[in-house]
């Protein structure tokens, strides 16, 4: 484990800690931050990067179980296997590490709802200590 991996388990861990601690003082994310002096929008970076490093650990400690992770009528898209071959008359679209193939005929109402969670949230980034847009 190089020095960033290192600082990275560390943070994540300090940040458990913390998120830990929230949760056993029954209080919401706004006042406990206003309490401890940290930024809700930092909290809420944190939590995320804690969720997304859990999903993480899951799927590679248990990878057989990973197809079970992936909602019904969508496919799991390994980066590193070469991709499917395109069909002709659809659409590729590759949002943030995710793949979806579009064919003719597909259901608009669908896409703009997936279009919509795909969609990165809007940050308010200009605060001392906001994380990095």
């Amino acid at each position: 484990m190089n020095t960033r991996e290192i600082a990275v388990e560390f943070r994540l861990s300090h940040w458990a800690q913390i998120m830990q601690d929230r949760t056993s003082s029954g209080m919401s994310i706004r006042a406990y931050c206003k309490e401890k002096g940290i930024g809700t929008n930092v909290y809420h970076y944190w939590q995320r990067k804690l969720r997304e490093a859990a999903a993480q650990q899951l799927a590679e400690a248990h990878p057989e179980q990973t197809q079970a992770l992936v909602p019904s009528g969508w496919a799991a898209i390994n980066p590193a296997e070469e991709a499917a071959p395109k069909q002709e008359g659809g659409l590729t679209l590759r949002v943030g590490g995710v793949e979806i193939q579009i064919q003719e005929g597909f259901d608009e109402a669908l896409l703009a709802s997936v279009c919509r969670v795909l969609q990165p949230p809007q940050r308010n980034c200009v605060s001392p200590g906001a994380p990095v847009c």
